[in-house]
């Protein structure tokens, strides 16, 4: 069976570890994380993890369930073939002169990106995109020489009315009760 890329998204529990109990058992079943990307969503106390991998459809499907089975990870999908809208952000750090600072603006123009810090010796680029468009501006800039560069990896929606992770379907974490009084509450068990 070939292996293939796959974008699996996750809610979890935005909690301490999270992060670490999945990378951890994706490591332990052999796979090596192409990209990785976490923020809040939509709904408080849930977070939204994409990560990329490489694996034919029977493992990624037994890896899925396995991740399924983490305690504060309320849903995970495989929308690869969910037609998914796809995109990246990076900053790169590119060496300017004044001979080549015109011709660098060029090149960012035409790929839409932006110039976001301007030094004697440097200019920062923003990109966001798919992955061969922030891979096309890299190429034609290294000539020019990176200084630095920060990508955020993939982040990814399907298309249209698809709602993998639609939250009214989803077991929401439990909040933590509040004590009606002051009296209520317990001294800390230092």
């Amino acid at each position: 069976m070939a292996t293939a890329e796959h974008i699996l998204v996750a809610l979890v529990e935005d909690k301490p570890g999270v992060l670490n109990r999945v990378s951890s058992l994706l490591r332990r079943r052999n796979f090596n994380i192409d990209s990785i990307a976490v923020g809040h969503t939509e709904q408080p106390n849930l977070s939204r993890m994409t990560f990329v991998v490489h694996g034919d459809d029977a493992k990624i499907e037994q890896v899925r369930k396995q991740l399924d089975k983490v305690i504060e990870v309320v849903k995970i999908v495989d929308i690869t073939n969910n037609n998914p809208v796809a995109r990246e952000l990076a900053l790169l750090k590119v060496k300017t002169t004044a001979s080549t600072r015109s011709e660098i603006i060029q090149i960012v123009d035409i790929f839409r990106a932006n110039i976001v810090d301007v030094s004697a010796d440097s200019v920062i680029v923003e990109v966001t995109g798919d992955e061969e468009k922030v891979d096309s501006l890299l190429e034609l800039l290294r000539g020019f020489g990176i200084k630095e560069m920060a990508r955020t990896g993939r982040i990814a929606l399907p298309r249209g009315s698809v709602a993998p992770l639609l939250v009214e379907e989803i077991r929401m974490p439990e909040q933590p009760s509040k004590p009606l009084s002051s009296e209520a509450e317990s001294p800390p068990d230092w």
